[in-house]
């Protein structure tokens, strides 16, 4: 079990630290005008805007980006709180980008991705707990004495 979860966190780790390597950095033309063009329809529908803040869209592409390789490398090689940290933030942005594209009507097909990624991130937070839960829950040991015994057949 506990080598499933490292592979599952490494995987994870590796994958938003190429998203958000990605939404830095210019990949080909073609791809970089694409995410710009997405990332300004994000803007126009971002969660804040009712209070009044909505951000530029390139700030908003850099931004995400640089939170997608701290939070994931943070998953990576973090120690196990931070690592638990990096988690819940990683499933409030999955969030976030599924309200997106929910907002922007946008097909099933696109979301798919972001849908996945939640679901192992609510596994991997689950699974990080479980061992935690145990400790707490589970009975202590304590050797019968022969009083004890004398007391349960009475």
């Amino acid at each position: 079990m506990a080598l499933s979860l490292a592979a599952l966190r490494i995987l994870l780790g590796s994958f938003f630290v190429l998203t958000g390597a990605a939404k830095l950095a210019p990949i080909a033309a073609p791809v970089s005008q694409q995410m710009r063009a997405l990332f300004v329809r994000f803007a126009e529908v971002f969660p804040l805007r009712v209070f009044g803040y909505q951000p530029d869209s390139v700030s908003y592409q850099t931004a995400v980006g640089w939170l997608e390789v701290l939070a994931g490398s943070l998953l990576l090689v973090g120690p196990p709180l931070l690592q638990r940290v990096s988690t819940m933030f990683l499933i409030l942005l999955m969030m976030g980008a599924i309200f997106t594209l929910m907002f922007l009507k946008q097909s099933l097909s696109t979301c798919i991705p972001a849908f996945v990624c939640l679901w192992l991130l609510l596994l991997l937070d689950v699974c990080q707990l479980l061992p935690q839960t145990e400790k707490v829950a589970r009975p202590s040991r304590r050797r019968k004495t022969s009083s004890m015994l004398k007391e349960s057949w009475e």
